[in-house]
């Protein structure tokens, strides 16, 4: 009788398991198998925990993160091409090489991945938006862009972030 209260117990978790999986958000589900095979190279400071949140963030959707700690995060920035306006406290680079500066969606920066705009440098979201990924503040949002690098040093807006649910 013990077995069978086991078993019942065992496949009880397992119906949970698939129910909770059935209600994930739409935009994690539909990421986390592409974003399975993306790698990114991430440079930060070693005592930044906003930037160790946003590693998580994305590493729960799928990416997987290789964590640099440079003794000049400025000169590795400037070396990627990213202009002081843009920057932020941490910058990801993918293995083609695209830069991901800033506490970038990884739901945004699957897509971007999907399908680059040509010349594209990659994403930025300069400064440290509060709500966006790795910078949760309890309910606190505030909107803000995402921002299309070139690689001839031009920008435009690649994307709006107006609610905090647009981000997962």
């Amino acid at each position: 009788m013990k077995q069978f209260s086991l078993l019942l117990s065992f496949i009880c978790l397992l119906a949970l398991g698939q129910h909770a999986v059935a209600e994930e958000s739409p935009a994690v589900a539909q990421a986390t198998p592409a974003a399975n095979a993306i790698q990114l190279d991430v440079f930060k400071s070693p005592t930044c925990g906003c930037c160790t949140a946003w590693i998580e963030h994305v590493e729960e959707r799928g990416f997987t993160a290789t964590v640099n700690h440079p003794a000049d995060l400025a000169q590795v920035k400037k070396e990627l091409g990213i202009a002081p306006e843009f920057q932020s406290c941490h910058t990801g680079v993918s293995k083609e090489g695209y830069v991901f500066e800033g506490h970038i969606p990884a739901n945004i920066v699957l897509k971007f991945l999907n399908s680059p705009p040509k010349d594209a440098l990659g994403l930025a979201v300069p400064g440290m938006p509060m709500g966006s990924p790795g910078m949760e503040v309890g309910d606190r949002f505030s909107t803000y862009e995402v921002i299309l690098l070139k690689k001839d040093g031009s920008s435009e807006v690649y994307a709006k972030v107006e609610t905090a649910k647009e981000q997962y």
